[in-house]
């Protein structure tokens, strides 16, 4: 952003910026029908912001203000290149005619647009591992280079993924919209799985100086209500309420100077109970209806943490119950590990590490630092230090998240390493 502007105008533009930019730039989206074009109209109208707002004052509206300034200048772009590609001249002048809309009914549209902008970016005509990136670029805000390292791929070969992503829409023209309810259902698990990837980046950042990322987690939560608003499905509903319950424990997670506190130390009298109750609720109204899948049945665990007042209250027995039914749901070694955890806190250290000992020689894990964690936590219960330190100092190397890896630090000191 321009250093021209006065520090305090410069502040609330980047404010804005952190909130509002990705809901104007699905609204550009859906008014510009052009992902490229509506970046570009995007970054003109927090530059706009940054000239005019210290002359004439902060907005009413900032988002409706960037957003009719960024379709302006998107017009007068394209009516300028119209000399070269006279088609850009007939485009500048539909999108006029189709936009012409007053403030306040531009501000009771721009709600349901990211919704829309995910349905889009969702669409089965791309593939499962272009949906995730795009939407985790387009609709989160994520760097190239964030969603890169979450799914443990190159910075150029996401880049490529979401540039691909983004001509398939153009050239198949894809529409901006949420599909009809007879087609909903089936287009709602790339939805789900997305909004789910979308929660647990914000719940443990991939990367950073910070544990969350809010941001993210508001977000997925706001997508998982109007979700369950549009079509209130088992499967809507359990992914609402794992998404609350999960999120309840959020003040709890860190100390006070930022660091991890695991679920069996947190201070549960923080925890937020509106939140369990509104996610309780969900959740055995998903399970009542018998059609449940793995996202109510993940509520479910979440919810048997969440009615224990102390860490050993905890039902384990009813926890690794639930999942085994997970595990036949969706059987994946990430749901085995926190399988093989849960019968460790039923039958002892030593049967959860057998289990995890397993999983590990099959070699999917290997690069999975809470894998390594979980089971150095298990041999350190075990008395089996140096193995345990090893374990830790594995899943140290693999770790770029800072308080967490503050966090193993701190368990390597404990066993004198």
């Amino acid at each position: 952003m321009s250093r021209d502007a006065p520090d305090d105008v410069r502040e609330t533009v980047e404010t804005v910026y952190r909130v509002e930019s990705r809901r104007v730039l699905a609204t550009l989206i859906r008014l510009l029908g052009d992902f490229d074009t509506a970046e570009e109209a995007l970054h003109d109208a927090f530059a706009a912001a940054l000239e005019q707002w210290p002359r004439d004052g902060v907005p009413a509206s900032p988002r409706a203000w960037l957003v009719s300034a960024g379709r302006f200048r998107a017009i007068d772009a394209l009516r300028r290149r119209a000399r070269f590609d006279a088609s850009l001249g007939e485009i500048a002048d539909r999108i006029a005619e189709s936009t012409a809309v007053n403030e306040a009914a531009a501000e009771h549209e721009l709600a349901d647009d990211r919704l829309q902008l995910v349905f889009t970016c969702c669409h089965p005509a791309l593939t499962p591992d272009a949906q995730v990136a795009l939407t985790l670029r387009e609709v989160c805000g994520l760097t190239t280079e964030a969603i890169a390292h979450a799914f443990l791929a190159t910075p150029p070969t996401l880049a490529q993924r979401i540039v691909r992503a983004k001509a398939k829409i153009r050239d198949a023209r894809i529409p901006y919209e949420v599909p009809a309810r007879a087609e909903l259902t089936e287009r709602l698990a790339p939805v789900l799985h997305v909004v789910y990837l979308v929660f647990n980046e914000g719940y443990a950042a991939s990367e950073g100086d910070a544990l969350t990322r809010p941001d993210l987690t508001a977000e997925a939560i706001r997508l998982g209500r109007l979700l369950a608003e549009l079509l209130p499905e088992p499967e809507v509903l359990g992914l609402l309420a794992l998404m609350l319950l999960t999120e309840a424990r959020h003040a709890a997670r860190t100390s006070a100077d930022g660091g991890v506190v695991l679920l069996d130390a947190q201070d549960r009298t923080r925890w937020d109970r509106a939140l369990i109750r509104e996610g309780t609720a969900l959740v055995e109204r998903a399970l009542t209806t018998r059609r449940f899948g793995p996202y109510a049945v993940q509520a479910a665990i979440a919810a048997v943490h969440a009615r224990a007042a102390t860490a050993s209250d905890t039902d384990w027995a009813e926890i690794a119950g639930l999942y085994d039914v997970l595990a036949e749901l969706e059987p994946s070694p990430v749901v085995e590990l926190n399988r093989a955890v849960a019968i460790a806190m039923r039958d002892g250290p030593a049967a959860g590490l057998a289990r995890i000992d397993v999983l590990m020689s099959g070699g999917t894990l290997a690069d999975y630092p809470w894998a390594h964690s979980a089971r150095a936590d298990l041999l350190r219960r075990l008395g089996r230090t140096s193995d345990a330190r090893s374990a830790y100092q594995r899943a140290l190397a693999l770790t770029h998240q800072e308080p967490e890896r503050q966090f193993l630090a701190g368990r390597l000191r404990e066993l004198g390493a």
